[in-house]
């Protein structure tokens, strides 16, 4: 007479009612008032509806308070998503994702050395690889002049120049002054070694100490600082530096100069 057992299966199980969005003109109906319109925004924490008559209602966030499609669901306020944030090189220049690894160009930078070269790709080696720019460390610049004309620089093959200790009336000064090529650029900072050009402060001393003339500066600062060896040093140093803003101002402008007069 009955039929089947009214208590056979899970009859105890609670339906589900599926969470979604409420995503600007999803069109729903409010359950208790049949009130149907599309999501235009949100006022205190309620959505806001309109319907096709332009009339605008709010309705709390509640459980199972909407049909979508004539189905039972809860609205949620959507997520704001968060801009993707750039990525920024150790030069402060906004990195190039997915991109290719380029050819080494024809124009080149120069540097007077090995710790100067190791200081430059720590902070501007992303930049240089995307433009596909050499440094090349020289054994100092005593030969510059001799050593820019076997280069052979032209307009699509120039050349870039970093000096240390390039003030006025110093020894770099007149071999720098003898270089006129106009596709050669030759720059520096009055540091007078690439050591001096990073902050004594990241290296934690309050300043560098002054080495008296005719002293090896790099044997007086290691002497100074209490450090047995110029390559531990060195590795100190070069540990210290992680972006541009641990060096000095000077040697930041006259890297940047030169990238772009090779990159022209």
């Amino acid at each position: 007479m009955y039929g089947e057992d009214v208590l056979k299966g899970d009859w105890r199980r609670r339906k589900v009612v599926p969470e979604v969005d409420a995503e600007r003109d999803l069109v729903v109906e409010d359950v208790e008032s049949g009130f149907c319109g599309a999501v235009v925004g949100f006022e205190l924490g309620a959505v806001v509806l309109e319907d096709r008559h332009g009339k605008r209602r709010n309705f709390p966030l509640s459980p199972a308070a909407f049909l979508l499609d004539g189905k039972p669901v809860t609205l949620r306020k959507p997520q704001v998503k968060a801009p993707p944030q750039r990525k920024i090189t150790a030069s402060g220049s906004v990195a190039v994702a997915n991109q290719k690894a380029q050819v080494a160009k024809a124009s080149r930078i120069w540097v007077e050395g090995i710790h100067d070269a190791a200081l430059v790709e720590r902070i501007w080696g992303d930049d240089l690889r995307v433009e596909g720019v050499v440094v090349e460390p020289l054994d100092g610049i005593d030969d510059l002049h001799q050593a820019v004309r076997e280069f052979g620089p032209r307009a699509d093959r120039r050349l870039g120049v970093l000096v240390d200790h390039l003030v006025p009336g110093s020894k770099e000064s007149r071999i720098v002054a003898a270089v006129t090529d106009a596709n050669v650029l030759v720059t520096g900072h009055p540091y007078i070694d690439i050591w001096q050009a990073v902050k004594p402060a990241r290296v934690g001393i309050r300043e560098w100490p002054v080495i008296p003339p005719g002293r090896p500066w790099k044997e007086g600062i290691c002497a100074a600082l209490g450090v047995r060896e110029p390559a531990d040093m060195w590795r100190r140093i070069l540990g210290s530096v992680s972006s541009y803003k641990d060096v000095e101002t000077p040697l930041i402008n006259s890297m940047e100069r030169l990238i772009d007069f090779v990159t022209v």
